[in-house]
């Protein structure tokens, strides 16, 4: 079968690999229908060191079972699943908990011969804990919408739960990529009343309006700061959800959240200190946030997107076969696509 891999910054191939097949009789054998390019993927395309070793890529897939192993209940050859982007037991106490990313015999789609997601097929460790069923067919318009629920519908939902985002409350999202917008949508569906959102590219914007944004921030720095507590009377918002990951955007996060606010960190973060001084301990600001447990969010989600009440599907502006997947990343990288979906 054909599966992306990357041997260093800029250099993505797509090429022949083994085939999947059921090596523990937890495991389930899918075949992808629809995959995408993550935001966090393009960290290791810009800094990744060669190697003469690929690395297998993508975290975010939905595929039909064509094999299961006999320890797997509850699925069978035909389903539709999406998977979330770890796999995971679903039935350890950090799983019982909602805490799927630290799941006690889970883990990430790529490494220790693991299959990426962006392939033609996968071998899905712990499948009966880690896949969540569709109720719809393999050629459905919904299933772009449905593969968002592997990661980034789920990672904006994260950001504005942990952010304590509710009716009546207010929200900045800083970021306009995918996450951003997926962020401005739950806050939206989560009944904030005042919703922010901080980006510069206007396509992007316009798709964050029609999610939910009544306000938009385009300016960065020192004059997005003063513009975000002008609309907020000075007092800034209840809520920040930073979905970029750099300096910038968390020092921005403590310059505009209320006294006794909550920043949601969901960008992938390149920085190593948050700088937490007295202000912010005086202010009784809490700094939370992190990896979503998309697995624990999957099934409470999904209903909207069923009967179209919310369509984060929106977020994929640019489709590829698998032949042009290297295309698809350039084409992230260079910003002149939101979210590339692979579509085999």
């Amino acid at each position: 079968m054909r599966a992306t891999l990357m041997y260093g910054a800029g250099d993505v191939r797509v090429e022949n690999v083994p085939d999947p097949k059921i090596q523990n009789p937890t495991d389930a054998v899918v075949r992808v229908v629809r995959s995408c390019v993550c935001g966090s993927d393009l960290w290791p395309y810009g800094s990744m060191p060669a190697s003469e070793e690929g690395r297998r890529m993508g975290h975010e897939f939905l595929g039909v079972v064509e094999d299961v192993g006999s320890e797997v209940a509850g699925l069978k050859s035909g389903d539709l699943v999406v998977a979330p982007f770890v796999w995971a037991d679903n039935t350890c106490d950090f799983c019982t908990e909602g805490l799927h990313t630290s799941c006690r015999h889970g883990g990430q789609w790529g490494p220790n011969g693991v299959d990426g997601g962006q392939g033609e097929a996968v071998r899905v460790p712990q499948a009966q804990g880690t896949l969540v069923k569709l109720p719809v067919a393999e050629d459905s318009a919904l299933l772009p919408s449905l593969l968002t629920l592997s990661d980034v519908y789920c990672t904006g939902h994260h950001g504005v739960v942990t952010s304590r985002v509710a009716p009546g409350k207010s929200v900045t999202v800083i970021g306009d990529g995918a996450v951003g917008l997926c962020a401005v949508l739950a806050a939206k569906r989560l009944g904030a009343e005042r919703i922010i959102l901080m980006g510069r590219h206007t396509d992007r914007t316009d798709l964050g309006r029609d999610f939910g944004a009544t306000d938009v921030v385009p300016e960065r720095g020192e004059e997005g700061i003063e513009r975000v507590r002008e609309l907020t009377g000075g007092d800034g918002t209840h809520a920040v959800v930073e979905a970029v990951g750099a300096t910038q955007a968390m020092d921005t996060a403590l310059s505009i959240v209320r006294h006794g606010g909550v920043i949601s960190r969901l960008g992938v973060a390149q920085y190593t200190e948050i700088p937490l001084g007295f202000e912010s301990m005086m202010g009784n600001i809490t700094v939370t946030g992190g990896a979503a447990p998309a697995r624990a969010y999957i099934e409470q989600l999904l209903p909207d997107v069923l009967d179209g009440t919310v369509e984060p599907g929106r977020v994929f502006d640019h489709t590829v076969g698998f032949d042009r997947v290297p295309d698809g990343y350039r084409a992230m990288a260079d910003r002149t696509a939101l979210k590339v979906l692979i579509q085999p």
